[in-house]
Formats: structure tokens, C-alpha cells, sequence
């Protein structure tokens, strides 16, 4: 088959559609990307990028069509909503002159925004193309959830606009069961609905042999917690830094931060203020090939979301990271990732923004031995690879596009 992937992330922006581009590379297919140019999440483009820059590339065998868009800046409301809106603009008007090949298939990845999916409608309207649509995050949910949408008139207009979405695209995939429900009231068809949850790269695996980490080498002894990922809003770094504080005392309770992101400045604010300067460390950015090296020098890894119920559907992405790497989770979250924990016995859970209950799972697995720490470790690995394994979801992933055309040509013969 011949498939046009579109979406606004793409590499060297570090998303799981690159690892699905290259899987589908690896089974055969051929694979056009309709992205933007990168700027996540810095706000800047990235160096050798600008407007008309770097337009067309090539990826691991994938054809890549970038398109124009405004950077997304520090990500304030008026800034992110232009970004949004410039990659739609640019690839509706872009796109079918220079995405003209004869694609079998559209497939649109969608961690945000949902209007993503307007350019993909677009082109298969024109070109009498099916759609398959991988859902990443709700909208209008995750717009209240987040706080950047308060007006209930807004929110009923995006409402519409995901309802027209929904309604157009041939198959919708969904990263959690528990999003079947809200996407059914919109789409209005169960039928095109199934469950495609995210996988990890392959690079995450459990390593056996250390390898020296320079970020690492000034950290003082003791306790590793380590979170990896972005410093935004959804991840409750207010709940994180209060059950830090309660935590002081114990002085060999380290808490390590690996990545960036919108509140990170707040984020140090914070440790200072509550005099956590020698507890909390940030490692910075590093690139996706290092997070098994890093995750392999933590006593146990991290997962924090704010008590809302749009993330209680949730699986995030880094969940399946922590599995496939084989080390103990420590999770602040409520319902669909608590429960892949739990279920798991990959290791311990407590209910979201509450640092007292955060506290008490903290140092319940600081007090644990190393020796049931590794088994929680091996019991996630177990875990993920019965249910996220990347071999297993991109066969199912490449039977259902091949349906999906195959239907789509008896339609159109």
C-alpha cells in the first residue's frame, strides 16, 4: 500500500508516529508524511528549518512534505491557537498540489489538535481516499481539562467541529478503552471504533549493562525517582513538589527530572521556595536513545496527571516506555493508567493530587527491597509485552488499512 501519514509532529520532533512511519517502512509499505515544520517544544524551528527550508525530505525511506506554520512560541492560548490554525491553513492549500501521488490510504495521528484531521478530510474528498484516524486525546475534554478553553460556547463549537470529524473518517482508532464511550457520542457509528493503544520503540529495552551517564555523575547517592517527559500542566508538578516537601527529611530521596517544557521555569521557582534545591534535580532534554540508559539508574520511575476526569481515560505514552524498560512505576494518577499498573504489578499507585497518599506509595517503594523492586520491574516488561508489543500492534494496525482499502476499492470499482 501506499499511505499518506498526516500530521502537524513529526520527526526529528520525538512522537510515536516516527516509530509507526518506520514500522510500516520496515513491512513493505510505502509512506508519504504530511507534517509542518518542527518546533515542539521549544516554540522555535528547529536548526536548518525555516518556511521554505527544508520542504522535502526523506525519512528512513518515507517521503516528507513539510508545510509552513507558525512556531508555537512559549505555547500562551493566542500563540498556540495560530499554530494550530497556520498547519491547517498551509496544508489545505498546499497539500493536494503537492501530495498528488495515488494514495490507498490517509492516516492521521492526533495528540492534539483534533482539527489536525481538516487537511486529511480535505484530500479525501478530492481524491476518494479512506481515513483512518489514530486518537491520541479528546477533544472538547481535554480543552476544559487543560484550562486553555473555559467558555461552554466555545467548547460546544469544537464540540461541532469533532462531531463533523468523527463522522468522516472510515475507522477511528482509540489509544484507551475507556475513550470508546465520548468518541461513540460523536462519531454516532461503533462500529468503525477500535482499540489501538500505543506501543514504545524499540530502543526501550531493559538494559542489562550500565553505561556512564554524564547528566548523572554530579547527583548525589541515595533514592532515584525519575521522571521523564514533558513539564506542563497536565502533569501536576504542584502535587509532585508538595509530597517532595513532605519527603525532606529524608534526605536521600532524590528526585530527578529528564526533559523541558511550559512550566518548567515554575517548576524551579518552586523548588526554591520550599528549599527542595538539594532533592530535586533537572537533567534537562536528551534524545529518545538515551531514556533506556537514564530509566536504568532509577529506582523507580514516575507517572503524575491532575485529578480530571478526561486524564482518568487516559494511558500516557510513557506508561508503555516504563514497561517495556523493566523497572519499577510509581504512578500518581487515577483510572485507565493506574489500572495497567496495577494490573501489571508493575508497582504502586496512589489517587491524583493527593501528596499525602503520594507520600506514603513514595515511601512505601523507598522501603521495599531491591529484590521485589526488580520482580515489579520484570512484571511490567511481561505486561507490555503481551499487550503493547510493537510487532503484534502494527500487524493488527497493517490488517485493518488493508481492509479499509480493500473496501474502499470494491466502492469505487
Amino acid at each position: 500500500m501506499h499511505i499518506l501519514v498526516v500530521t502537524q509532529y513529526f520527526w526529528p520532533e520525538n512522537f510515536r508516529i516516527n516509530d509507526l512511519v518506520s514500522g510500516l517502512i520496515e513491512r513493505g509499505h510505502s509512506v508519504t508524511v504530511l507534517t509542518a515544520i518542527p518546533n515542539y517544544p521549544e516554540g522555535t524551528f528547529f536548526d536548518g528549518y525555516g518556511f521554505f527550508s527544508n520542504t522535502s525530505q526523506d525519512y528512513l525511506g518515507a517521503k516528507v512534505v513539510r508545510v509552513p506554520i507558525i512556531p508555537r512560541g512559549k505555547g500562551g492560548g493566542a500563540r498556540l491557537a495560530f499554530n494550530y490554525l497556520s498547519f491547517i491553513a498551509s496544508a489545505c492549500l498546499l497539500a493536494p498540489f503537492r501530495c498528488k501521488e495515488a494514495y490507498d490510504l490517509i492516516f492521521i495521528f492526533e495528540p492534539s489538535p483534533v482539527t489536525v484531521a481538516l487537511p486529511a478530510l480535505l484530500l479525501k474528498k478530492l481524491f476518494k481516499i479512506p481515513v483512518m484516524f489514530w486518537v491520541q486525546d479528546l477533544w472538547p475534554e481535554s480543552l476544559a481539562a487543560t484550562g486553555a478553553v473555559t467558555s461552554k460556547k466555545i467548547l460546544r463549537k469544537v464540540a461541532e467541529i469533532v462531531k463533523f470529524i468523527y463522522r468522516r473518517c472510515d475507522k477511528i482508532l482509540i489509544t484507551s478503552q475507556s475513550y470508546r464511550e465520548s468518541i461513540e457520542h460523536h462519531s454516532g457509528d461503533p462500529k468503525n471504533i477500535v482499540y489501538f493503544p500505543q506501543s514504545a520503540e524499540d530502543v526501550f529495552q531493559p538494559i542489562i549493562e550500565k553505561l556512564p551517564i554524564s547528566a548523572l555523575k554530579q547527583l548525589p547517592p541515595g533514592f532515584w525517582i525519575m521522571f521523564a517527559g514533558n513539564i506542563g500542566a497536565a502533569q501536576d508538578f504542584q502535587t509532585l513538589m508538595a509530597t517532595a516537601e513532605r519527603l525532606k527529611c529524608h534526605e536521600d530521596i532524590h528526585w530527578l527530572i529528564v526533559g523541558d517544557g511550559r512550566m518548567r521555569a515554575w517548576v524551579e521557582s518552586d523548588v526554591k521556595t520550599r528549599g527542595l534545591s538539594n532533592n530535586v534535580h533537572f537533567l534537562g532534554r536528551h534524545p529518545l536513545e538515551a531514556m533506556p540508559d537514564f530509566f536504568s539508574y532509577a529506582d523507580a520511575l514516575l507517572v503524575t496527571l491532575k485529578k480530571e476526569p478526561i486524564f482518568a481515560l487516559t494511558i500516557p505514552a510513557k506508561i508503555q516506555s516504563y514497561l517495556a524498560c523493566g523497572r519499577p512505576v510509581i504512578a500518581a494518577l487515577d483510572g485507565e493508567g493506574a489500572r495497567i499498573i496495577e494490573d501489571a504489578g508493575a508497582g504502586l499507585t496512589c489517587p491524583a493530587e493527593n501528596s499525602e497518599l503520594f507520600a506514603q506509595v513514595v515511601l512505601k517503594m523507598y522501603q521495599t527491597p531491591k529484590v521485589e523492586r526488580e520482580k515489579m520491574g520484570v512484571n511490567g516488561r511481561a505486561y507490555y509485552e503481551s499487550n503493547f508489543g510493537r510487532g503484534m500492534l502494527l500487524d493488527k494496525l497493517v490488517l485493518w488499512m488493508n481492509e479499509l482499502n480493500e473496501t474502499n476499492r470494491g466502492k469505487t470499482s
